[in-house]
């Protein structure tokens, strides 16, 4: 389930993320909503408390919001995604967990 839009000044920010084939993101958590979809590649993203979630070109997301995860690229090229931000004017997109 989404949060409800921020009051204020609405932000959308479109991002292309490639992650490297082998790579694993740190543990992060994003305060804003945000949905994508994977263009390219495979992606594999893990919740803190271990939910999995595996995703392959062309498959769409919807991350979750305020809930420490990190993604990993378990294949053999790059993945790449492309991600829709909805959130306020000086929010960040993400916000690194500390382990």
């Amino acid at each position: 389930m989404l949060p409800a839009y921020p009051q204020g000044q609405p932000q959308v920010t479109i991002l292309r993320i490639t992650i490297p084939a082998g790579a694993r993101l740190p543990l992060h958590r994003h305060p804003v909503i945000n949905a994508g979809v994977l263009t390219r590649g495979q992606l594999v993203v893990v919740t803190e408390d271990g939910r999995e979630l595996r995703l392959a070109a062309g498959d769409p997301i919807v991350e979750v919001v305020d809930t420490p995860h990190q993604g990993f690229n378990p294949g053999s090229e790059p993945a790449e995604i492309i991600v829709f931000y909805a959130g306020q004017a000086g929010t960040p997109l993400a916000v690194r967990q500390e382990p």
